[in-house]
């Protein structure tokens, strides 16, 4: 870790910070393009104060660095230079005043009480002010596996896996109503990365064609699936006839049943922890 610019920063700070030893490894992959920069980095949870200095440190001179949190003694970190802003995360209300005190910002770093309440509701208030090219970092997700942070069912890391299938249901076959908050989502063991490009994350989704020449290959895919091969046989002999009726629907039923009959990949869907 001692090459890590994160965790030497870290080590320079003059007051207290508790980090885990994974985390500046990402750390330094998530922000080092921000150094030297007049970035706006928020970070909940400022604790003992330890990690404002060392975001400073690694930032440079021109980042103005903000922190959140819920402890009123937290304001005495002011007269070192930073902007302190006191309230609850899990308080939709406090964040909605916090945007519009603030503006837009660059990076979110939440290291606050990591309950999955306090992790979502941030997320969800905060992602609209991110700006192009920013990026909203949740740490301690491990936390989605342990008991006392909230019901399992709706953890954090749960919520990330709905984030999922938000962005590839931009696919222009799914349905119109679209989120185009987040462009990615990048996961590291306790931390997940929610990435925003907005002209990236609002393009439109369409199939595409280069002009090279064709060789006319054939589509193997189906082809260690005998039953899907005589499907997609039939099909193509009964669109020869143009009299009968469109049965698409009901081949791509068949088909769909036949797939799935020899789906073999089941057994790396056993989940590694309860």
């Amino acid at each position: 870790m001692n090459d890590s610019p994160s965790y030497q920063s870290y080590m320079r700070s003059p007051f207290r910070s508790i980090k885990h030893t994974t985390y500046f490894r990402v750390y330094d992959e998530l922000f080092d393009k921000y150094r030297g920069k007049p970035v706006t980095f928020v970070e909940i949870g400022v604790l003992g104060g330890g990690s404002l200095f060392m975001w400073r440190d690694f930032f440079g001179p021109e980042a103005r660095i903000i922190g959140v949190d819920l402890n009123p003694n937290a304001k005495k970190w002011e007269e070192h230079g930073f902007e302190i802003i006191i309230g609850s995360q899990s308080d939709e209300a406090f964040w909605s005043s916090f945007r519009n005190e603030i503006g837009a910002v660059d990076i979110v770093l939440d290291d606050g009480g990591h309950t999955y309440d306090q992790q979502i509701t941030t997320v969800e208030c905060l992602l609209e002010n991110i700006g192009d090219g920013g990026m909203l970092v949740v740490e301690d997700t491990h936390t989605s596996y342990m008991q006392g942070f909230g019901p399992r069912k709706y953890s954090f890391i749960e919520y990330s896996k709905i984030m999922i299938d938000v962005i590839n249901h931009r696919f222009n076959k799914f349905s119109e109503n679209r989120d185009h908050r987040v462009w990615s989502v990048e996961f590291f063991e306790s931390i997940v990365a929610f990435k925003v490009n907005r002209p990236a994350s609002t393009l439109e989704s369409r199939p595409t064609e280069n002009e090279g020449e064709f060789d006319r290959a054939r589509d193997f895919r189906y082809r260690d699936n005998a039953t899907v091969t005589k499907i997609n046989q039939a099909e193509r002999a009964l669109k020869d006839y143009g009299f009968l009726p469109d049965l698409s629907a009901v081949f791509a039923f068949v088909r769909d049943m036949a797939v799935r009959r020899k789906f073999r990949a089941r057994k790396y869907f056993n989940k590694p922890m309860k």
